[in-house]
């Protein structure tokens, strides 16, 4: 994203331009809204302060690395960490969606996050770089920091799980919307 004007000027055009597809990418990395918007927050606060040296290159990538950086991090050090969760009206105004209107997509999501959240954090990695991100295999290895062969078991691994899992029943993993 080349600069345009001033630092701050740019930082706020590319954090109004990508904020929601990092958000949306970080909530299907740890499957909660709120650590979602955490993990985003904190990758936007480092990739600020370094936004000199990182905004002609590939911003996005810089800050999506950043939250699965940080997401690997707080899952380390924190297992205690509290999780909040929410009503159903608040889970309706975060995705925008009416569940009287929209139950069967809804439903769809919660079974996606159900069996999402059986994998490990690097099956899950490999998951949302892969198919979410739409990554190489090689891009992805690179992300994470693993070997190609490394995110080639992983994925045949979170595959796996997810065909075998209940809530997708057989219908949606490897289904093309």
């Amino acid at each position: 994203m080349p600069g345009s004007g001033n630092r701050d000027d740019d930082f706020t055009a590319f954090v109004l331009a990508r904020s929601a597809r990092l958000i949306h990418f970080a909530r299907m990395l740890c499957g909660d809204a709120g650590l979602a918007e955490d993990l985003v927050q904190t990758a936007l606060e480092k990739a600020y302060l370094r936004w000199d040296r990182i905004e002609m290159a590939d911003p996005f990538g810089y800050v999506r690395q950043a939250v699965v950086n940080q997401h690997l991090s707080w899952v380390r050090r924190r297992p205690w960490r509290e999780r909040p969760s929410g009503d159903a009206a608040e889970l309706e105004s975060h995705l925008g969606l009416s569940v009287a209107d929209q139950s069967g997509t809804v439903d769809r999501r919660v079974a996606i996050g159900a069996a999402m959240s059986t994998l490990s954090r690097r099956e899950r990695a490999v998951v949302v770089l892969r198919y979410v991100e739409d990554l190489t295999e090689r891009q992805t290895a690179a992300v994470l920091g693993v070997a190609v062969g490394t995110v080639k078991s992983a994925n045949a691994r979170a595959l796996g799980k997810l065909r075998a899992a209940p809530e997708l029943s057989g219908t949606y993993v490897g289904e093309r919307a």
